[in-house]
């Protein structure tokens, strides 16, 4: 049986340059899924390159750190910053928030079902959600991401916890690794949770790319594809273009995107993956899980 892999870019809405990237990736092979963010500033032409594109597997990047929210921000107070209108701009603050228990569930729940919910009434039909920066590691965000996903009839959530065989093969720092491999230490928690456990919402076997985010190289990428086991994956991407939009934009990745793009486009392009070696590799989306 081949391995089944999912190739999911993360960001889209984020730029037109991100925007133009997917559906170029799409349209040539190279790119099967990708979660759209309800607040990005390009959200428009992201919903009307998915309606042209149906294709592609669309999901809903739900954003709990930097930016605004989409809800009223009275509604969700413990989900802000200093300024009470935006959210927090810096990861691991929302994360100890969320350890010292300063944020609600229901907060979180309420703020992941208007995004959901602002995709839905823009047509998309979502096919699975995950979290901008994987927030959902965490139980405390992962289990009212779950109710609101039920709630709206969202069929699959990102398992978000790299794999181990894909980790040995990763391009990234020392440090990196190092937190990816701790944060692994959460995924039976993930799973234990009712709604995977009961099937309610799916999710995949794992996913891989995390710890090579804005270090992926195609030496990397090969071995880890040649190294697959049998089973359904994702990888995490963030194709696009560095150009003056993305400039404007808070984001850590930007020269990274470009290379990306390209690597996806010469892996995976034009069918080449069918002739993949040692084992075949048959691309999905999340539409797919059963």
């Amino acid at each position: 049986m081949a391995a089944r892999l999912i190739l999911n870019a993360d960001d889209f809405g984020l730029t037109h340059g991100i925007n133009r990237a997917i559906v170029e990736l799409h349209q040539a092979g190279a790119l099967t899924s990708a979660t759209l963010m309800a607040a990005g500033p390009a959200f428009h032409d992201a919903v009307t390159i998915a309606h042209a594109n149906p294709t592609l597997g669309v999901g809903c990047h739900v954003v709990l750190t930097d930016g605004a929210p989409v809800s009223l921000p009275e509604t969700i107070p413990t989900l802000l910053g200093k300024d009470s209108r935006h959210f927090r701009t810096s990861l691991p603050e929302f994360l100890l928030a969320i350890l010292r228990g300063n944020v609600s569930e229901d907060d979180i729940y309420r703020e992941a079902l208007n995004q959901i919910q602002k995709l839905q009434c823009a047509g998309i039909n979502i096919s699975h959600i995950d979290t901008h920066k994987h927030t959902h590691i965490l139980p405390g965000v992962a289990r009212p991401l779950l109710r609101a996903a039920h709630h709206a009839g969202i069929p699959c959530i990102r398992n978000p916890f790299e794999q181990p065989w894909s980790l040995a093969l990763g391009s990234s720092s020392i440090l990196r690794s190092l937190q990816v491999r701790i944060i692994r230490h959460l995924q039976p928690r993930f799973l234990a949770l009712p709604e995977i456990v009961k099937r309610n919402v799916r999710t995949s076997d794992g996913t891989i790319g995390i710890s090579a985010t804005g270090s992926l190289n195609a030496a990397t990428l090969r071995g880890i594809l040649d190294t697959m086991p049998t089973g359904t994956w994702e990888l995490v991407c963030h194709p696009g273009y560095n150009d003056a939009e993305l400039d404007a934009v808070t984001t850590r990745l930007r020269n990274s995107r470009e290379i990306e793009r390209n690597i996806l486009l010469s892996t995976f392009a034009k069918n080449s993956v069918a002739s993949m070696q040692p084992k075949p590799i048959e691309l999905i989306n999340y539409r797919s899980l059963k």
